[in-house]
């Protein structure tokens, strides 16, 4: 089999795929006209984000077998599409999940223990103690909406720190050691935190919006590594603004292009988010470690190798 990589990855993933006996094509430049005019000699793709594989392109795609998405989310892909022309779709959650997990734990104490404020005043002579009092995880609910992967990654990691941990998820029966499943009704009245780890879909698009903020019972603290397009920002500022939402820790932002290497543009929302003592913010990395580099592109070829060996 003839396999395009689209993006740099690990290594890993073209040298054991090659001793595989699969032919791999490394294409880091090709814009999104050139792919197509050369889709049709390729029986896999692999990709992070740099090119959308929409309908037209996968209608030209005339013998392409599967695609697999070094990462979870799955949005670059028609998977309507794929689906019609029986061509399997992969990706790896299971790469960087523990990296997600770390990453929101991390966040969320460096915002409740201002840990980056005062870290900044003292470094530049200036003393405070009351004025940086913290707040503890300790006795809180942690609620999470999303228990796949990284839902359950992030609830696990939080079984010492003495929070109830909840959890909001469209599949039925998913309670564990963990964290208990709850309706979203019950998960908005007793949450003190909110942590996303949703797709985006149709569905899920601004799903954290003015009403949905307005609905939670508690003032609360919001987290979010999932997709930037979950969260309506002006909502979130307002509710930042008006002391509803106590803080965020931000890892995605609306305002990112599909590739997720920079922003769009700049506005007054995203303007306060990153000037704000009441925000966390970093540059999509939530995933980004560099065991989460290796553990994803080997799951991904495990799971070619899995369903295409050629052995």
């Amino acid at each position: 089999m003839k396999i395009l990589l689209l993006d740099k990855n690990h290594s890993l993933l073209r040298d054991q795929l090659s001793a595989n006996r699969f032919l791999i094509e490394e294409d880091f430049t090709s814009t999104y006209q050139e792919v197509l005019e050369k889709i049709h000699e390729y029986q896999g793709i692999i990709i992070r984000s740099r090119i959308p594989l929409d309908q037209n392109l996968l209608t030209h795609a005339k013998n392409l077998k599967f695609i697999a998405r070094v990462g979870a989310g799955m949005e670059n892909i028609d998977g309507e599409a794929a689906e019609k022309l029986g061509i399997t779709l992969i990706s790896s959650p299971e790469g960087n999940r523990d990296s997600v997990a770390e990453h929101v734990v991390g966040m969320l104490l460096i915002l409740l223990h201002r840990l980056f404020i005062a870290s900044h005043e003292v470094k530049n002579g200036i003393w405070k103690r009351e004025e940086n009092r913290g707040d503890e995880l300790l006795g809180k609910t942690f609620g999470i909406i999303g228990y796949g992967n990284m839902g359950r990654a992030v609830a696990k990691r939080l079984c010492g720190f003495g929070v109830k941990v909840l959890f909001h998820d469209i599949k039925p029966n998913l309670s564990d050691e963990f964290g208990t499943q709850v309706s979203l009704e019950i998960l908005k009245k007793e949450a003190d935190i909110l942590s996303l780890h949703l797709p985006i879909t149709a569905e899920t698009h601004h799903l954290i919006n003015a009403e949905f903020i307005a609905e939670m019972k508690k003032d609360f603290y919001f987290i979010n590594t999932a997709r930037g397009k979950n969260v309506d920002t002006s909502a979130l500022v307002n509710g930042l603004k008006k002391g509803k939402v106590k803080g965020a820790c931000l890892d995605v932002l609306e305002y990112e292009k599909a590739s997720f290497e920079k922003l769009e543009t700049e506005n007054e929302d995203l303007r306060y988010l990153l000037h704000s003592e009441k925000t966390v913010v970093t540059p999509h990395i939530a995933g980004w470690t560099v065991q989460s580099k290796e553990k994803l592109a080997q799951v991904i070829v495990d799971k070619i190798l899995a369903a295409f060996s050629q052995s």
